[in-house]
This record gives C-alpha cells, sequence and structure tokens, in this order.
C-alpha cells in the first residue's frame, strides 16, 4: 500500500484537496500520513471514518524519505527549503506541488491532465517523478480555450484577469469580510433611501482612506475597489502574475517560447473565491463564430459555452455562479469590430478547483491508475 505524505494540507488549497480526495475516494487503497510544520504530534485527520497517526515534523526528511508520493500545498518557501536536499539523498518518489516554485525546472512538468494528459503520460514513462499544478488563471484560461489550441487556431492572447480575495489566501478573505463590514458599519446612517445619496458617499469613500480600516494583508481596499497589481515586479513594467501566462502556457502545452505571445494586466476584485478573465484573442484564421463555439466546447468535459444573451451570462458567467463547481464557463464570444480574426470572450472558474487543487488530485489518480505506485 502507498505511503502518501501530505503536507499543507489545513491551508485554503489543502482543505479543498482534502475535501475533493473525500468526496472522490480517493484514500481508498493509500496509506495517508499527515506533516505539520507547526503542530507535531498532535492527532491528524479522520479519513474515511478512520483516525490519522499523530502529525510527522513536515522538515523531518527521514520521515519523508519514507512516503512513496509526497503531496504538498505548503507553498513555494517550504518547496525550496526541502525537495532538494530530499532529492539529494537519493529519494526517488513523486513530489506533486500546487507551489510555483518547481514549474519551470528542466526535471519537473506543469499538469493539467484534460489538456496535457499525454504530455504526462510521456513524462512517466521518461521517468519524470515532479509534477506542479501550475497558476490558476492559466490553468483555467487553458481550460476554457483547449480546443482552440488544439486546432492551432490562437496567433495571441491579450487576458485581462479579475482575480479574487482567495487566490491570495484565507487571511486575505477574512480581511475582504471584515473590509466590507467596516464600510457598512461606516455606512449604516445613510441607508435610508430618504437620506442624501452624496453623505453616503462621502461616509464611504471617508471610511476607505480610514487609518483604522484593515488593509493588513491587501496593503490596500479591496473591498469598493479594485487592486491593478498582483505580485511582484518584473522587468518591463509586468507584473510576475502577469509574466506567468505566456510562460506557463508554452510549458503546458509544450510550445516553444513565446510560439503564442500572451500578456496582459491582472487585478484583484472583491470577490471571495473565482478567477474571472476577459481574453482578447487573434486568431490564425477567420473561423466563424459558430465553429468557434463548437471547438471549445468540444475541447475537454468541463469547459461550458454560454451564450452571448444578457441573462444568461449575469446567471451563469459570474464568480457566484462558478464557486464550488467543476465546470469553466465561457461566453461573450463575439467578433470584434476590429476585423474576423479578432475574438472577445469572457471566462471564469473555481481558482481552488482547476486552479489549484484538482490537478493534484488527477495526477495522484494517475499514479495509481498505471500502477506506478501501490493501492490495496
Amino acid at each position: 500500500m502507498a505511503r502518501v505524505g501530505f503536507v499543507g494540507w489545513r491551508g485554503m488549497v489543502g482543505s479543498v484537496l482534502m475535501q475533493r480526495m473525500i468526496d472522490e475516494g480517493d484514500f481508498a487503497g493509500l496509506s495517508p500520513v499527515f506533516f505539520s510544520t507547526s503542530q507535531v504530534g498532535v492527532p491528524g485527520p479522520e479519513v474515511g471514518g478512520t483516525a490519522s497517526a499523530p502529525m510527522e515534523n513536515a522538515y523531518d526528511l527521514d520521515a519523508l524519505a519514507a512516503m512513496d508520493v509526497i503531496v504538498t500545498c505548503q507553498g513555494g518557501d517550504y518547496t525550496k527549503a526541502v525537495h532538494e536536499p530530499l532529492r539529494g539523498r537519493g529519494w526517488a518518489g513523486y513530489w506533486i506541488d500546487a507551489a510555483s516554485a518547481l514549474r519551470l525546472e528542466r526535471d519537473s512538468l506543469i499538469v493539467l491532465d484534460p489538456v496535457n494528459g499525454d504530455r504526462i503520460e510521456r513524462a512517466l514513462e521518461s521517468g519524470i517523478r515532479t509534477y506542479v499544478g501550475g497558476n490558476c488563471t492559466v490553468s483555467l484560461m487553458l481550460m476554457a480555450l483547449s480546443g482552440l489550441f488544439r486546432e492551432s487556431l490562437i496567433e495571441w492572447i491579450s487576458p485581462m484577469t479579475y482575480q479574487a480575495a482567495s487566490g491570495a489566501g484565507a487571511a486575505n478573505m477574512r480581511e475582504l469580510v471584515a473590509q466590507m463590514g467596516a464600510i457598512h458599519a461606516g455606512a449604516r446612517n445613510h441607508l435610508d433611501p430618504a437620506s442624501a445619496i452624496l453623505e453616503l458617499d462621502r461616509s464611504v469613500g471617508a471610511t476607505l482612506m480610514a487609518d483604522a480600516f484593515p488593509r493588513q494583508h491587501f496593503g490596500a481596499p479591496l473591498a469598493g475597489n479594485v487592486l491593478p497589481w498582483i505580485d511582484s515586479e518584473m522587468p518591463g513594467g509586468q507584473s510576475r502574475e502577469e509574466w506567468k501566462a505566456e510562460v506557463e502556457t508554452a510549458r503546458i502545452l509544450g510550445l516553444a517560447d513565446g510560439a503564442v505571445p500572451i500578456d496582459g494586466l491582472c487585478v484583484r476584485v472583491g470577490a471571495m473565491r473565482s478567477h474571472a478573465q476577459a481574453l482578447t484573442i487573434r486568431l490564425s484564421e477567420d473561423v466563424p463564430i459558430d465553429r468557434i463555439e463548437s471547438l471549445i466546447a468540444g475541447g475537454n468535459d468541463w469547459v461550458r459555452v454560454v451564450p452571448n444573451e444578457r441573462e444568461r451570462t449575469l446567471q451563469q458567467l459570474t464568480p457566484a455562479a462558478a464557486s464550488g463547481r467543476l465546470d469553466v464557463p465561457i461566453g461573450r464570444l463575439r467578433k470584434l469590430s476590429m476585423g474576423g480574426r479578432y475574438l472577445a470572450a469572457f471566462t471564469v472558474g473555481d481558482q481552488l478547483l482547476w486552479g489549484a487543487a484538482e490537478p493534484l488530485r488527477r495526477m495522484l489518480a494517475i499514479l495509481r491508475r498505471s500502477g506506478r505506485i501501490s493501492v490495496e
């Protein structure tokens, strides 16, 4: 029975992963071992009605080396501290990681099996043992557009992302709700329709700029606002989040660097969960819109084309509608006035599922199905 170690399983992504594995019965036939960076010796979670042993030290290389597979959602700093020393001592198990630290390493592969399942199989055959989840917006974009990529119909893409608070972590989600509460508390005396609307407006504005307004994690108000910068600065004016779009797309699809230019702006918005993206796409040829819709719909089992109609768009193509669902809706599909090769699209998806936890869960399942790890 394969011994599978889980690290970072109590965080946002790890919690979603755990729930998905429980829902899908993925723990059956495995021997799970739970690791912690801060609560060593505390009882682990109950899985399948069975209590877990006390948690192991996530920095104990001997304990980690006893695992056949390690699945980590602990973050890049942990990966950098542990992965190389563990490999250096000869550990040849499978490492499955949600963090970005190893995405571009030569001996790793970014996994998104509905899109690059063939590359995963080739990597397994060639002996690759490090598999990494991709950037959340990149993975969701590829889930939505895989049918067009498969037909080599995309010349370039300019994505404008609208990323939810949960993409920054649990503490940021709590801060967004605290910001919403502070705004309401400051404006509650001006909510009566008979009150002057400018008083309400001034109250909200004053609350947003007050020193006491909660902004420790975002660094600025997100509620009632948008933040047009995500991640660190890169040369040329890009943020690192924007840089990832082209680089990781090429890595996932096995394209040459720059083969499909992808660049835009990444913006944080006051949604709790699920990232949205407005896409401007230049096609390699002028394809009729009904053919485009058909190709997109056939891209994988989870993409859903939403007709370009107002009511259906508002009901089906929002973060609120997508949250907690594996479906990746895409709509607002239309040709732009610049010409027949210019396509507009809007897509949204739960970044904690296909953008984070689900590719890891499915990679572990691939190892099971292929017989590369033993099950009871």
